[in-house]
């Protein structure tokens, strides 16, 4: 196991530069999923941090050693890719020794490691069998065990589940997780999902454009998002997020917006009058009595929870209710806002203001 560190990293593709002199540490042991849309610059990173691309400025350090001019297979790391990347006409036995029978492992200790494998991820009785013969989570288990057999320093994963159902990816995430518990090597996970990373990772790094907009545990980025972008990319369903006027009374304030006053937490920093985007989150809303007016427009059931569209105003919020409700399209509805999970943030900067 190893720690990692990104020190003032920079990446140009001739004149365009897509990583913006990003620098971070990550602990020994720890799981640490790089999340973002598309384009953000997470790939980009993490095949830097394997030596699969040049670094245009800065370092990266390795457990206390600088790795930008260490050749890939030098590294100590191994890396699980979205496509399995598993050779065809090799059996799952042969698939995942190749990278210890390239180093001149012997074959008693590639036997011995592939087994230990095997087992970890229950494919001890798939040896013999070719990719074509096993299922999409099969293949990527052993993507995952040829990994696992070479007991690198650290373990990369790029998106390794995209390619799977939504059932099989909810397994698998379990499996990855609890293959991190148990052998406890330093992770690193990069994902555009962010149930992904809310359910597997110690810490996650929000990406957005070439840098790195926060860092923190996952219920830290959900209860405290630092800023709108971050606030708008973690939590599912997204949180609803209002264009408003932050007005103040005495000691007291709310936000102005959609004709309506919407209750703000205590200690809520700005000005009067200055604008505001107004956020909440789908589950922090409630129906009730003497709240905001609005109007039902899509009841969607899903057994435990109920998720309701809401018109107020001109806008659409999401509701998310435990259990069922007798309210159905273009019922008129009153709406309680919980004060103590709202979120406030300046109009222009995007910053968090509470």
């Amino acid at each position: 196991m190893a720690s990692v560190s990104f020190r003032d990293i920079k990446k140009s593709f001739g004149k365009l530069e897509v990583i913006h002199g990003i620098g971070f540490d990550i602990a020994d042991g720890e799981f640490v999923v790089l999340v973002g849309p598309s384009g953000c610059g997470k790939s980009t990173l993490l095949r830097m941090l394997a030596g699969l691309e040049e670094i245009s400025g800065g370092e990266i350090v390795i457990d206390g050693r600088v790795v930008n001019d260490l050749e890939s297979k030098d590294r100590d790391i191994a890396m699980v890719f979205q496509s399995y990347a598993l050779y065809p006409h090799m059996t799952v036995r042969e698939n995942m020794g190749f990278s210890l029978r390239l180093r001149h492992a012997d074959k008693a200790t590639t036997d011995e490691r592939v087994l230990r494998a095997a087992k970890i991820l229950n494919l001890d009785q798939l040896l013999e069998r070719y990719p074509r013969e096993l299922s999409g989570g099969q293949r990527q288990r052993v993507a995952m065990g040829r990994a696992i057999v070479r007991d690198p320093k650290v373990f990369l994963f790029d998106e390794p589940l995209s390619n799977l159902d939504a059932k099989l990816r909810v397994a698998m995430r379990a499996e990855i997780k609890a293959l991190h518990q148990r052998l406890k090597t330093t992770t690193v996970y990069v994902t555009h999902d962010q149930i992904e990373a809310m359910t597997m990772a110690d810490r996650i790094v929000v990406m957005h454009e070439g840098i790195v907009e926060q860092i923190g545990t996952p219920l830290e980025l959900f209860d405290r998002p630092g800023n709108l972008f971050v606030a708008q990319f973690i939590g599912s369903p997204a949180m609803n997020v209002l264009p408003g006027t932050l007005r103040r009374n005495g000691s007291g304030a709310h936000v102005e917006a959609l004709g309506a006053r919407w209750p703000v937490p205590d200690g809520v920093d700005g000005t009067d009058g200055q604008p505001v985007s107004y956020g909440i989150r789908p589950g922090d809303l409630s129906l009730g009595a003497n709240g905001i007016a609005a109007k039902v427009f899509v009841v969607e059931p899903t057994g435990a929870e109920t998720e309701m569209l809401l018109q107020v105003g001109d806008a659409q919020l999401t509701l998310v209710m435990h259990g069922r409700t007798t309210a159905r399209p273009e019922d008129h509805v009153q709406l309680s806002v919980d004060a103590a999970h709202a979120h406030v943030f300046d109009q222009a900067s995007g910053r968090r203001l509470n």
